[in-house]
C-alpha cells in the first residue's frame, strides 16, 4: 500500500494515525493533517463549494482522494464518477459511500463528461508545465463539446520574496515525498501555476479560460471551456 494510502486508512479505521510528514524541494516538511480530507461542506473554503455549485450533467472527479467532493455531489443527484491511483483511497470512498469510485489513471481513461473537475490543487499532479500542456490535450477527449473543467491552482511566488527563483525550471514546479510511520514514499512532481500560465497553455491547447473566484491568498478557481473554433 502506499505511504499516504497508509495514513488515510489508519485515520479512517480507528480514528488516529500517526503525523503524515510531506517533505518538499523548497523548505522544511510539513505536517498534513489528515482530517482536511475528510471535510463536510460546512470544513469546506468558498472556493470549493462554489466549484461544486458549477457541476452540471455526468460529472468525473479526478484526484478524488476519500471521495468528500463526490459525496456532496451525489447528496444533490449529481451523476459523479470519482476516481484515484490510490487503491486504499478508492476503497475508503467506496465504504463512504461513493457508488462510482475507480482506480484509474486518467491517462488510460475513455470516457464522456460534461463537467471536470480537480480540487484541492488536484492539477498539480501534472506535475510540470510540459505535463499540464499534455493534460490538457488529454482532456479534450473526455470532455463533452459544450462541457467545463473547473480546478484551482496556486502562484506560489510568494515563496520566492527573500531567495531568486529557480533558472532551470518553472518557479510552481515543485516535488514532494510522504512519510508515515517512518516510511518513505517516492519522491513525485508537482506544480502550481500562476493565472496567466494557465491561460496561455490553455489558450494553445484550445481552451478558453475564464477565471471563477480568487480568494485573496494566491489561490483561485478556474474554468476551461473547449474554443469549438479551434483546429490544429
Amino acid at each position: 500500500m502506499d505511504v499516504f494510502g497508509k495514513a488515510l486508512t489508519d485515520i479512517y479505521t480507528t480514528g488516529e494515525a500517526d503525523t503524515l510528514w510531506l517533505h518538499n524541494s523548497y523548505g522544511e516538511p510539513e505536517e498534513m493533517p489528515l482530517e482536511f480530507f475528510f471535510r463536510d461542506d460546512e470544513d469546506m473554503p468558498v472556493l470549493e463549494l462554489q466549484a461544486l455549485h458549477m457541476c452540471s450533467g455526468k460529472v468525473l472527479d479526478i484526484g478524488a482522494g476519500v471521495g468528500s467532493h463526490a459525496l456532496l455531489l451525489q447528496a444533490f443527484n449529481i451523476d459523479v464518477t470519482a476516481i484515484d491511483i490510490s487503491e486504499a483511497a478508492v476503497n475508503i470512498m467506496k465504504e463512504r459511500g461513493v457508488k462510482k469510485a475507480f482506480i484509474q489513471d486518467i491517462f488510460t481513461y475513455q470516457e464522456k463528461f460534461d463537467t471536470i473537475i480537480m480540487l484541492m490543487n488536484g492539477i498539480g499532479l501534472t506535475g510540470t508545465l510540459p505535463g499540464f500542456k499534455d493534460f490538457l490535450i488529454k482532456l479534450k477527449t473526455l470532455v463533452n463539446p459544450h462541457g467545463q473543467v473547473i480546478f484551482d491552482s496556486s502562484d506560489i511566488a510568494y515563496l520566492y520574496e527573500d531567495m531568486p527563483k529557480p533558472q532551470n525550471q518553472y518557479y510552481g514546479e515543485v516535488s514532494y515525498q510522504y512519510e508515515y510511520k517512518g516510511e518513505k514514499g517516492n519522491w513525485f512532481n508537482w506544480i502550481y501555476i500562476d493565472e496567466e500560465t494557465i491561460k496561455q497553455i490553455a489558450k494553445e491547447t484550445g481552451w478558453d479560460t475564464e477565471l471563477i473566484f480568487d480568494d485573496g491568498e494566491d489561490q483561485y478557481l478556474v474554468k476551461l471551456t473547449p474554443n469549438l473554433g479551434y483546429y490544429k
